[in-house]
């Protein structure tokens, strides 16, 4: 695996290091990652706490006039208290100034309380840094929240896999596990790489990929993906992918590159931060320097103090933390919802939306065949036995789909088995000649049949037992639980329009979409003509479209549309890397989740900017003029950046 540093990032209010390892290469516009150290460490929290105390006694010493506290105790008491959090930011400051980044919020705060401190202000000059102090420290916490709830819910994959080699097992780490080796999972453990499930049938959680906790049952053949929880008995995998492409490997690396796409606002507040800061900062210069020209009695130390509350109050921290924090709250509640966005801009994107566009095999339905209805002219028990003993001769979905619903029971002996391509097959089955297939095969070989049966929709399999019509099975691909709900809230969500596009025969797309109460559905669609009915809904310039699919035919489609989501459990490796948002549960109804998280995004950033705005301006006002005081300025700064953060992390508690 390459490693890949990031240089450092600076924009008007903060700078800091990012160093990410992972595959591919990206570029990042993080801004404001402060550098906290870890959260949970005391060390973390010790300087912040000895100032407040030595604060809280110095100002008490004053209140009751101790004969002792004056002079140079008093000085450097409060200088103590000052230095214990002030050291870390001056640093900042100088660092930046030496890149070539000068106008930080890291100056902002050096100036004003070194100003305060030379005004002879010094449990201000403190106060003030100590609460920016603790203020970057619930920053700090938040983020790191965030990222750890991220973390623990995708960062799952194993250190070790238990491959067979040399006729035992043996405990190697996952990225030297060869494609084709078997590895042996254990009650209570993770699968360490995708694979094909070679034991007869185990329960799964799939918690990590998919946000639900329902055990799922995974049949012999059937994939195995990495991070899934083995619940109940020893199991073998069939190794299918590398570690690098494993299912979990993949999403984790959406996470990672997620937050180096900005969504619009983040870009917005971070251009504005940096023209902001230095216009308040030569503001707060000529709010000292002007009043000499046109003020009666002139007072330098009170306009110098002025300007020094104005710069307080004019650090543009709040926005330019708790907008990002806030989109990455969205993208982590997504994550615990078993959805992910590849980037805050898509979070953005997917509150416009109007029109939703889906694809049916796979998406609105199972994607497997299954027989729906049997109807016989013999012995139903014994039309299926001679239907699934002839079918158990092909490899077709649909005799596959027979076989499996005939289940365990014994099947007849089959002889002298002859295929008639696109028709079906005859067969010898105790001296009697079987046939079936569609109705093609019946007329072919002369058998009458009811004309009832040339008006059905779905796929039929007849059959006819020594030339006789005997009866038939509708196979139909079963449609997902959630698909009706899926389509029902996204209309009381906004989407004026839903709109189905399948390869499937057009009388089969239609009916399923009366069902569901789809409103326009296309049918008998190569990949190509799905692009052209995409484009004509695109023509309309009013229309905001997402493409919902999970096939490598739907690539092109989601790569063309305002909002690509694939089906991540099922979906193919093409649909997943082309789309911009992953349904890890491969649940419709979880289409109307991620707009509802998108909504509340929003809502939360908007909140954010206007309660920085408002309350920033009105103390800016009241400090120029001489009615707010380093207080108010302490609470117009850490205070609203404080509740910005809180409302920003609310996004992950809420239920969707």
């Amino acid at each position: 695996m390459e490693k890949h540093e990031h240089p450092p990032h600076t924009d008007g209010c903060c700078s800091h290091e990012h160093k990410h390892s992972h595959e591919h290469k990206h570029s990042h516009d993080d801004g404001h990652d402060h550098d906290h150290g870890d959260a949970s460490s005391i060390k973390t929290y010790l300087p912040a706490i000895l100032s407040l105390m030595l604060l809280l006694s110095a100002i008490a010493f004053d209140h009751f006039k101790l004969g002792f506290f004056t002079g140079y105790l008093r000085t450097g008491w409060y200088l103590l208290a000052y230095a214990m959090v002030a050291f870390s930011v001056i640093k900042e400051a100088v660092l930046t100034i030496v890149k070539g980044d000068i106008f930080t919020e890291f100056l902002l705060m050096s100036l004003a309380t070194i100003g305060a401190l030379a005004l002879g202000e010094y449990p201000e000059a403190v106060a003030v840094m100590l609460f920016y102090a603790i203020g970057e420290l619930f920053q700090g916490a938040a983020v790191d929240k965030a990222k750890r709830n991220i973390k623990a819910l995708l960062d799952v994959r194993p250190d070790v896999a238990n491959v067979e080699r040399n006729g035992k097992f043996e405990t190697v780490k996952p990225d030297t596990v060869a494609i084709g080796e078997t590895i042996q999972l254990k009650v209570g453990e993770k699968a360490p790489l995708d694979g094909e499930l070679l034991s007869e049938n185990a329960s799964f959680n799939t918690a990590a990929l998919t946000g639900e906790s329902t055990p799922r049952t995974i049949r012999q053949g059937e994939a195995v993906l990495a991070g899934m929880l083995n619940l109940d008995q020893v199991v073998t995998l069939k190794v299918t992918k590398k570690f690098a492409d494993s299912a979990l490997s993949r999403i984790l690396e959406m996470v990672q590159n997620a937050t180096s796409r900005k969504a619009k606002t983040e870009l917005f507040i971070r251009k504005f931060a940096r023209v902001y800061t230095p216009i308040v900062f030569f503001l707060a210069v000529a709010l000292v320097a002007l009043p000499y020209f046109f003020v009666a009695n002139y007072d330098f130390q009170t306009w110098l103090y002025r300007a020094l509350v104005f710069l307080v109050i004019s650090c543009p921290c709040a926005l330019v933390i708790s907008i990002p924090l806030g989109y990455f709250g969205g993208i982590g509640a997504a994550s615990a919802n078993g959805i992910l966005f590849k980037g805050s801009n898509f979070l953005d994107v997917i509150t416009q939306l109007n029109v939703v566009v889906m694809d049916k095999t796979g998406t609105l339905t199972q994607g497997v065949f299954k027989v729906k209805e049997v109807k016989a002219e013999i012995d139903e028990a014994r039309f299926m036995s001679l239907l699934a003993s002839l079918e158990s001769q092909s490899t077709h979905p649909i005799a596959k789909a027979i076989v499996s619903h005939y289940g365990d029971k014994q099947l007849l002996a089959v002889t002298e088995v002859k295929e008639i391509a696109g028709h079906g097959l005859t067969a010898l089955i105790d001296q009697q000649q079987i046939s079936a297939g569609n109705a093609k095969l019946l007329k072919k070989l002369g058998v009458d049949y009811p004309d009832l049966i040339n008006e059905q929709v779905e796929t039929i399999v007849l059959l006819a037992v020594d030339g006789k019509y005997a009866g038939y099975a509708i196979i139909a691909d079963e449609v997902k639980a959630d698909a009706k709900q899926a389509v029902d809230e996204l209309h009381a969500n906004g989407i004026k329009q839903v709109v189905m596009l399948s390869g499937d025969k057009t009388a089969i797309t239609q009916k399923l979409a009366k069902e569901l109460g789809i409103d326009l559905a296309y049918g008998d669609l190569l990949p190509e003509d799905k692009v052209s009915r995409l484009e004509e809904i695109k023509k309309d310039p009013a229309n905001q479209v997402a493409f919902v699919g999970d096939g490598i035919n739907d690539a092109p489609v989601l790569a063309l549309s305002d909002v690509g989501m694939a089906m991540g459990a099922m979906g193919s490796d093409a649909a997943i890397e082309t789309a911009d948002v992953v349904i890890q549960n491969d649940q419709p109804s979880r289409i109307v989740t991620a707009i509802k998280i998108g909504k509340a995004t929003k809502r939360v950033v908007y909140q954010n900017i206007g309660l920085a705005f408002v309350v920033k301006a009105v103390v800016l006002i009241l400090g120029a003029g001489g009615l707010a005081t380093m207080w108010e300025a302490v609470f117009a700064d850490v205070g609203v950046a404080f509740l910005a953060i809180l409302n920003a992390v609310r996004i992950q508690r809420m239920k969707f």
